[in-house]
């Protein structure tokens, strides 16, 4: 069995392309071309979305450097103890939907400190796992399109963190305590 799932995973990209360049042979594409103007159309859209990527950088950088995380960390770290949510937990909940690379490097700090397989480190990398990068992917299909309004979406979208994070707790607290 775990040697046709490695099989499977190996062939998994060769065999995609493949399809995709049959399908497109048979139905007549000239996929050079295609491929060729897809890319231009993505280097004209990173462009686009540039200025919006340089402001969530500098207002992620900002945030971090000023100490705000900080301050909402310790604000709100009673309350969090209160409702059953580990303390350690609360940069990755805070910085999740932020960004990226920041959570990873929380995520790493908290697996080296208590461990990946203590209920902080499951519960971490379970929430990490679970929840999107909400301002980033915000800005980059926002700028991408030129949607200037989006205060529904990013308040479904932090509804969805919040429900994630809380599905995270409850099955992590199932399944490992």
């Amino acid at each position: 069995m775990i040697k046709a799932l490695s099989y499977i995973s190996i062939m998994a990209i060769p065999l995609m392309m493949t399809i995709i360049l049959l399908h497109g042979w048979i139905k007549g594409v000239n996929i050079y071309d295609s491929f060729v103007e897809g890319a231009a159309d993505g280097f004209k859209t990173s462009i686009k979305i540039m200025p919006y990527l340089v402001a969530i950088f500098i207002a992620v950088g900002l945030m971090r450097k000023s100490g705000f995380i900080d301050y909402l960390i310790n604000l709100s770290g009673p309350l969090m103890t209160f409702v059953g949510v580990p303390p350690e937990v609360l940069p990755l909940v805070i910085m999740r939907p932020i960004s990226g690379s920041g959570s990873l490097a929380i995520l790493r700090d908290i697996l080296h400190t208590y461990g990946p397989d203590s209920f902080v480190g499951r519960l971490s990398s379970t929430m990490m796992g679970s929840a999107e990068t909400i301002f980033y992917t915000m800005a980059v299909y926002f700028g991408s399109v030129g949607v200037k309004r989006g205060k529904h979406t990013l308040g479904a979208a932090l509804v969805s963190h919040l429900a994630s994070i809380i599905a995270a707790l409850v099955v992590c607290t199932y399944l490992f305590l």
